[in-house]
Protein backbone atom coordinates (compact mmCIF):
# COMPACT_ATOMS: atom_id res chain seq x y z
CA UNK A 1 0.00 0.00 0.00
CA UNK A 2 1.35 3.41 -1.05
CA UNK A 3 1.47 6.27 1.58
CA UNK A 4 -1.03 9.17 0.34
CA UNK A 5 1.23 12.06 0.54
CA UNK A 6 -1.34 14.09 1.83
CA UNK A 7 -4.35 13.47 3.88
CA UNK A 8 -7.37 15.33 3.29
CA UNK A 9 -8.86 18.02 6.05
CA UNK A 10 -11.50 16.65 8.18
CA UNK A 11 -13.56 16.97 11.21
CA UNK A 12 -13.75 13.11 13.31
CA UNK A 13 -15.80 13.16 16.53
CA UNK A 14 -15.14 11.20 19.23
CA UNK A 15 -16.93 8.60 21.34
CA UNK A 16 -17.62 10.87 23.96
CA UNK A 17 -18.33 13.91 21.57
CA UNK A 18 -15.66 15.81 21.48
CA UNK A 19 -14.21 16.96 17.40
CA UNK A 20 -10.66 16.01 16.41
CA UNK A 21 -9.02 18.15 13.47
CA UNK A 22 -7.13 16.00 11.01
CA UNK A 23 -4.79 17.15 10.44
CA UNK A 24 -4.22 19.40 13.70
CA UNK A 25 -3.09 23.14 13.14
CA UNK A 26 -0.81 22.53 15.81
CA UNK A 27 0.41 19.07 16.56
CA UNK A 28 1.43 16.11 14.92
CA UNK A 29 -1.48 13.44 14.59
CA UNK A 30 -0.46 9.72 15.33
CA UNK A 31 -3.80 7.97 13.88
CA UNK A 32 -3.91 4.73 14.95
CA UNK A 33 -6.01 1.80 13.41
CA UNK A 34 -7.01 -0.74 16.06
CA UNK A 35 -9.45 -4.01 15.52
CA UNK A 36 -12.45 -4.20 17.90
CA UNK A 37 -13.78 -3.06 21.29
CA UNK A 38 -11.92 -5.03 23.75
CA UNK A 39 -9.36 -6.27 21.94
CA UNK A 40 -7.13 -7.66 24.53
CA UNK A 41 -4.21 -7.32 22.33
CA UNK A 42 -5.22 -3.49 21.63
CA UNK A 43 -5.54 -3.31 25.02
CA UNK A 44 -2.16 -4.01 25.73
CA UNK A 45 -0.67 -1.90 22.84
CA UNK A 46 -2.99 1.28 24.44
CA UNK A 47 -1.35 0.97 27.88
CA UNK A 48 1.80 1.40 26.15
CA UNK A 49 0.53 4.47 25.07
CA UNK A 50 -1.52 5.63 28.04
CA UNK A 51 2.23 4.54 30.26
CA UNK A 52 4.16 7.25 27.88
CA UNK A 53 1.43 9.93 26.77
CA UNK A 54 2.96 12.86 29.02
CA UNK A 55 6.03 11.90 26.70
CA UNK A 56 4.28 11.48 23.71
CA UNK A 57 2.31 14.91 24.41
CA UNK A 58 5.88 16.52 24.99
CA UNK A 59 7.39 15.60 21.10
CA UNK A 60 4.08 17.53 19.55
CA UNK A 61 2.08 14.76 19.26
CA UNK A 62 -2.00 13.97 19.32
CA UNK A 63 -2.96 10.23 19.98
CA UNK A 64 -6.42 9.48 17.70
CA UNK A 65 -7.52 6.28 17.87
CA UNK A 66 -10.02 4.59 15.59
CA UNK A 67 -11.86 1.27 16.07
CA UNK A 68 -14.06 -0.74 13.40
CA UNK A 69 -16.50 -1.10 16.49
CA UNK A 70 -19.80 1.45 17.15
CA UNK A 71 -19.06 4.15 19.76
CA UNK A 72 -21.68 2.65 22.33
CA UNK A 73 -19.53 -0.44 22.31
CA UNK A 74 -16.15 1.20 22.21
CA UNK A 75 -17.74 3.32 25.18
CA UNK A 76 -17.71 -0.14 27.46
CA UNK A 77 -14.08 -0.65 26.62
CA UNK A 78 -12.55 2.52 26.75
CA UNK A 79 -14.39 5.35 28.65
CA UNK A 80 -11.68 5.90 30.82
CA UNK A 81 -9.11 5.75 28.40
CA UNK A 82 -7.21 9.62 27.86
CA UNK A 83 -7.28 9.28 24.29
CA UNK A 84 -9.35 10.68 21.34
CA UNK A 85 -10.96 7.02 20.77
CA UNK A 86 -12.69 7.23 17.05
CA UNK A 87 -15.49 4.95 16.07
CA UNK A 88 -15.71 3.94 12.34
CA UNK A 89 -18.23 0.41 12.48
CA UNK A 90 -18.51 1.15 8.31
CA UNK A 91 -15.32 0.55 8.14
CA UNK A 92 -14.69 4.18 6.00
CA UNK A 93 -11.61 5.24 7.36
CA UNK A 94 -9.80 2.03 7.06
CA UNK A 95 -10.98 1.55 3.59
CA UNK A 96 -9.37 5.08 2.94
CA UNK A 97 -6.01 4.36 4.31
CA UNK A 98 -6.10 1.12 3.49
CA UNK A 99 -6.13 -1.07 6.70
CA UNK A 100 -7.01 -4.63 5.79
CA UNK A 101 -7.92 -7.85 7.27
CA UNK A 102 -6.16 -11.10 6.76
CA UNK A 103 -6.49 -14.40 8.98
CA UNK A 104 -2.66 -13.88 9.10
CA UNK A 105 -3.84 -11.07 12.23
CA UNK A 106 -4.06 -14.23 14.39
CA UNK A 107 -1.62 -16.95 12.34
CA UNK A 108 1.65 -14.63 12.25
CA UNK A 109 3.37 -16.85 14.88
CA UNK A 110 5.18 -13.12 15.61
CA UNK A 111 1.74 -12.42 17.42
CA UNK A 112 0.99 -14.63 19.22
CA UNK A 113 3.20 -13.55 22.53
CA UNK A 114 1.12 -10.26 22.51
CA UNK A 115 -2.09 -12.28 21.94
CA UNK A 116 -1.31 -14.78 25.77
CA UNK A 117 -0.36 -11.21 27.30
CA UNK A 118 -3.43 -9.78 26.25
CA UNK A 119 -6.04 -12.44 27.03
CA UNK A 120 -4.18 -13.18 30.03
CA UNK A 121 -4.19 -9.61 31.43
CA UNK A 122 -7.84 -8.87 30.37
CA UNK A 123 -8.70 -12.28 31.66
CA UNK A 124 -7.29 -11.35 34.83
CA UNK A 125 -8.59 -7.86 35.06
CA UNK A 126 -11.92 -9.20 34.29
CA UNK A 127 -12.43 -11.93 37.44
CA UNK A 128 -11.02 -9.48 39.61
CA UNK A 129 -14.52 -6.97 37.85
CA UNK A 130 -11.64 -4.35 36.72
CA UNK A 131 -13.16 -4.24 33.10
CA UNK A 132 -15.86 -5.66 31.38
CA UNK A 133 -15.20 -9.45 29.26
CA UNK A 134 -13.77 -9.09 25.83
CA UNK A 135 -16.67 -10.10 23.09
CA UNK A 136 -16.54 -13.46 22.04
CA UNK A 137 -17.94 -12.50 18.62
CA UNK A 138 -16.67 -8.97 17.72
CA UNK A 139 -18.48 -6.94 16.24
CA UNK A 140 -16.51 -6.57 12.20
CA UNK A 141 -14.70 -9.89 13.13
CA UNK A 142 -10.80 -10.25 14.95
CA UNK A 143 -8.99 -10.36 11.79
CA UNK A 144 -8.35 -6.62 11.51
CA UNK A 145 -5.01 -5.60 11.14
CA UNK A 146 -3.02 -2.36 12.82
CA UNK A 147 -1.77 0.88 11.04
CA UNK A 148 -0.31 3.55 12.24
CA UNK A 149 0.23 7.21 10.63
CA UNK A 150 2.21 10.70 11.67
CA UNK A 151 0.71 13.30 9.83
CA UNK A 152 2.13 16.82 9.87
CA UNK A 153 -0.03 19.98 10.54
CA UNK A 154 0.08 20.67 6.82
CA UNK A 155 -1.13 17.56 6.20
CA UNK A 156 1.54 15.59 4.78
CA UNK A 157 1.51 11.95 5.64
CA UNK A 158 4.74 11.47 7.18
CA UNK A 159 5.22 8.40 7.76
CA UNK A 160 2.53 4.81 7.39
CA UNK A 161 2.84 1.59 8.74
CA UNK A 162 0.84 -1.61 7.84
CA UNK A 163 0.91 -4.45 9.92
CA UNK A 164 1.07 -7.60 8.90
CA UNK A 165 -0.02 -9.46 12.29
CA UNK A 166 -2.14 -8.70 14.97
CA UNK A 167 0.47 -6.85 16.91
CA UNK A 168 2.96 -4.92 14.24
CA UNK A 169 2.32 -1.33 14.86
CA UNK A 170 4.72 1.43 16.03
CA UNK A 171 5.77 1.03 19.44
CA UNK A 172 6.21 4.33 21.84
CA UNK A 173 10.24 4.66 20.91
CA UNK A 174 9.53 3.98 17.00
CA UNK A 175 6.66 6.76 17.18
CA UNK A 176 9.10 9.39 18.89
CA UNK A 177 11.91 8.21 16.64
CA UNK A 178 9.68 9.32 13.93
CA UNK A 179 9.51 13.41 14.91
CA UNK A 180 10.83 15.57 12.72
CA UNK A 181 13.45 17.12 14.16
CA UNK A 182 12.83 20.57 15.87
CA UNK A 183 9.23 19.37 17.02
CA UNK A 184 10.72 18.11 20.19
CA UNK A 185 8.96 20.44 23.32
Amino acid sequence: MSLPTTVSGRTLVTISGARVEIPDPDDLIHLQFRRFAGCPVCNLHLRSIVNRRDEIAAAGIREVVVFHSGAEELRKYTAELPLDVIADPDRELYREFGVETSPRALLDPRGWPAILRGVAHDAYATLRRRQVAPPAKPDGGSLGLPADFLIAPDGRALAAKHGTHVYDQWSVDELLALVPAGREA
